[in-house]
């Protein structure tokens, strides 16, 4: 990976709003983030949040309203069309539904940005093949969209983004038309390119196992602003805004009424994921816990979990457990009787 301290896409104070006959639509407000070389980031809302907006800004297919947007150095806010044209051809793109020419097979659909560029034609070819054996698809050169896959087409999709050897390679929904095989297959994909060309990526999504499964970094974006910014670990560990919270554990406002007693959210990392710290809790405290739900997960190849635990009815003994829980070094989150989340973890 290259130097991740080196900046390669900045955004101050970006918005983006839509006139329309109903009045105008603040699609993005006052975004302010920095994304750095050779890092996969991420970007994650719900529909409607501004997310898909805020990636077509960065290459300006929507020219902002205010604001600024550089990349690599470059302001594109002052270029003139020929250089904003030029500069594009350093940011890659994949979508959500492939956007192959389906009259052209994978080499030509890969060759048709390098046609643009005035790549002569055995060359562009060329590069089309290495490209075709990079994505694991060497046997299709000859193929058209309709007999493919759609994790294969969108493999061509990120082949043909990296025809002009960008430096930036935007993601926007890229794995949502996806079952969850191909999700796996083109995620791995996209490691492995990052690793390999030290690309930076930039992933838009509304899932957050997407987030956690490639991302070192997320921004969090609700109702046109930046939430929340930072470590995937950190956010999924400590989330502090509702959206987050939302995100990362979205049964959270229902435990409640599930239970109608107070309950808390553990977190275990790959410190503490093999000690038994809950058998050892009850057999310390000789009292029983309800688990309400559990799950792990991989992220930045390391193990997380999440525990929500029913604690019981005592307050005395269930403040001692939460206490006993957090002197073991795992994050504590504890439901107060209105559902919300209230942080109270300790740094680990």
């Amino acid at each position: 990976m290259l130097d991740n301290q080196s900046v390669i896409i900045r955004l101050k104070n970006l918005s983006k709003t839509y006139t329309t006959k109903s009045g105008d639509v603040h699609a993005l407000r006052d975004i302010n983030l920095e994304i750095h070389q050779g890092e996969i980031f991420g970007v994650i809302g719900l529909s409607g949040a501004g997310k898909s907006t805020l990636v077509r800004c960065i290459n300006y297919l929507e020219r902002p309203t205010g604001g600024e947007v550089m990349v690599d150095g470059k302001i594109l806010g002052e270029l003139n069309n020929n250089e904003l044209n030029q500069t594009r051809q350093g940011i890659g793109m994949i979508f959500q539904q492939f956007n192959l020419l389906m009259q052209k097979t994978t080499v030509e659909n890969i060759c048709f940005p390098l046609e643009i560029a005035k790549v002569p034609k055995d060359q562009a070819r060329k590069r089309a093949l290495e490209l075709l054996e990079m994505v694991g698809l060497a046997d299709k050169a000859k193929a058209y969209p309709a007999q493919l896959s759609g994790g294969q087409k969108q493999r061509v999709a990120i082949a043909r983004a990296l025809a002009t050897n960008p430096k930036v390679l935007l993601c926007d929904e890229a794995t949502s038309a996806l079952d969850p095989a191909s999700t796996r297959s083109i995620l791995a994909l996209l490691k492995d390119i990052n690793a390999k060309l030290g690309i930076t990526i930039v992933i838009i999504t509304h899932e957050m196992s997407v987030i956690e499964e490639i991302c070192q970094r997320v921004a969090i974006i609700d109702k046109s602003r930046i939430a929340e910014c930072g470590n995937v670990r950190e956010i999924f560990a400590r989330p502090q805004s509702n959206i987050a919270k939302t995100l990362v554990f979205p049964n959270h406002g229902q435990t409640n009424t599930m239970t109608n007693t107070n309950c808390c959210r553990i977190v275990f990392d790959g410190h503490s994921s093999y000690e038994p710290v809950i058998a050892n809790m009850v057999l310390e405290f000789k009292q029983p816990v309800n688990i309400i739900l559990a799950d792990s997960k991989n992220i930045g190849g390391r193990a997380f979990g999440q525990i929500v635990l029913q604690l019981p009815s005592d307050a005395a003994v269930a403040a001692k457990m939460q206490q006993y829980l957090q002197m073991k070094g795992l994050t504590v989150e504890v439901f107060e009787a209105d559902a919300s989340l209230e942080v109270s973890a300790n740094d680990r």
